[in-house]
């Protein structure tokens, strides 16, 4: 499964800007209304043309793809909707058998569908996508100087048929690959007159950290702390707000990818707010996929985003600056799952287990010394309490340190084998625990904790270690 990169622009220079760092503000929505934007068409591109066709794998059946497009998506508005009275003559003409009153007959052919309905133009970023057309369209964050700045490549499929719309982005982290080839092969294998709704991906949002391979902005700041922005705080606060109020506030759903972080990875998972109604409706949309309660610390995109009235999700697949097929495939097979959930496309993927568990409360284990770590367990692994989880041995003394689950589960994510520092979060295990044990808790500062247990807030609203639950996504 290859990726494709050449919609990649040109190398961003380092930003210049140094600030201090600001207190999270508000969601602020740009100054310039839809109306004032000049609006032009875009062009349609057929992105089946300009990369390879993907693995048989995690595509389609063959009777989905050799379906011609069905004729709605030839259909104009003003063939494909039949009006009031045209209704009110077929009903006359075709029902000879019982006469019955003229306004019987304009009643039932009412409630009767009146003909396929045809999606409306998508005005986004400036441009006018068409119905059932693919485009190509660029955001641009604006934080840098004229010459060197590169737009941000934004892929939409309109459908022919109206839906939801769903965004998928990844690589808010620029060394988490995995994500953008989920994104490359889910919008690239849809066919947009098959289509019923518009999918919007943007494979690569944080294009300056993933030219240097590096999880940062030039500046070191975690653009996954910054949403929804501020267009006049610090440059990732000024990021953040172009791309929330551009992008994010144009869909009805989001699904945002991620990998471990820090030499980490992670069981393929949805990482959601739970105790959200319509986040939770979403989760159970998504396929058989282990699903964490996490609120989410504030900052990060898909709190901004359920808290903007956008339902959004995480899902954490693998680990950083790898391409990894298995957590690619189980991405690809959970975004398809939504789309033929929500009636979008037709592809139902298969899935060898019929469900996976949902962890309401979760736990890390840190490293109690330092040393070379070895695992002896794997992800998805169901652990005891006790159980021996790995191994810390110094180099140097060669004393020994095991480390032993405190809690029964599941691993869910695990530290890779490397030098440890006493402190460091080795083994995240999901813990068995019920919906009704959720609902009686409040909720509480471990919101705020980010994957490794660190925190942007004064240490007096630190969670202690013991209450880690609610996760931040990677």
């Amino acid at each position: 499964m290859g990726l494709s990169w050449s919609f990649v622009g040109p190398l961003l220079a380092n930003d210049l800007e140094q600030e201090t760092r600001e207190a999270q503000p508000p969601t602020v929505v740009s100054d310039v209304t839809p109306s004032e934007v000049p609006v032009k068409p875009a062009e349609h591109v057929d992105l089946k043309e300009v990369v390879q066709e993907p693995d048989e794998a995690v595509v389609p059946d063959a009777k989905t793809v050799d379906e011609p497009p069905g004729v709605e998506a030839d259909q104009s508005p003003e063939t494909a909707v039949i009006a009031p009275g045209q209704s009110e003559e077929a009903e006359q003409v075709t029902d000879t058998t019982t006469p019955a009153p003229v306004i019987e007959q304009t009643a039932a052919a009412a409630e009767k569908p009146v003909g396929p309905l045809v999606a409306q133009p998508l005005v986004m970023l400036g441009s006018e996508v068409a119905p059932g057309t693919s485009a190509r369209l660029s955001w641009t964050p604006n934080v840098s100087f004229m010459g060197i700045a590169a737009p941000t490549p934004v892929l939409v499929v309109h459908g022919a048929k109206p839906g939801p719309k769903v965004c998928l982005t990844a690589a808010i982290h620029g060394d988490e690959l995995n994500g953008i080839e989920v994104v490359r092969h889910v919008l690239y294998s849809i066919d947009p007159a098959e289509l019923s709704g518009t999918v919007i991906g943007v494979p690569i949002v944080n294009l300056q950290g993933f030219r240097r391979s590096s999880r940062y902005l030039p500046d070191r700041r975690d653009l996954n702390r910054y949403f929804p922005g501020n267009p006049k705080g610090s440059s990732a606060a000024r990021i953040a707000n172009s791309f929330f109020s551009s992008v994010v506030q144009s869909c009805d759903m989001l699904i945002d990818l991620h990998t471990g972080s820090f030499h980490r990875t992670n069981l393929p998972q949805i990482r959601a707010n739970l105790r959200d109604p319509a986040v939770e409706a979403l989760t159970r949309k998504m396929g058989s996929i282990v699903v964490v309660h996490s609120a989410g610390r504030p900052g990060c995109l898909r709190r901004a985003a359920s808290e903007a009235g956008v339902p959004a999700v995480t899902i954490e697949a693998g680990q950083p600056l790898e391409l990894q097929k298995q957590a690619v495939t189980h991405g690809i097979k959970s975004v398809e799952t939504l789309l033929d959930t929500l009636g979008m496309l037709d592809r139902r993927p298969f899935w060898e287990l019929k469900a996976e568990p949902v962890f309401y409360q979760s736990k890390w284990v840190r490293a109690t010394a330092g040393g070379i770590l070895f695992s002896d367990v794997s992800l998805g692994d169901r652990v005891k309490a006790g159980a021996l989880l790995g191994v810390i041995t110094d180099p140097i003394t060669n004393s020994r340190q095991d480390i032993l689950a405190p809690v029964a589960g599941r691993i869910i994510g695990m530290a890779l084998n490397q030098v440890m520092y006493p402190g460091f979060a080795a083994y995240h295990i999901g813990l068995h625990s019920s919906v009704e044990e959720l609902k009686s808790e409040p909720v509480e500062a471990s919101d705020t904790v980010d994957e490794d247990g660190d925190s942007s807030l004064p240490e007096e609203l630190v969670p202690a270690e013991t209450d880690e639950r609610l996760l931040e996504d990677s």
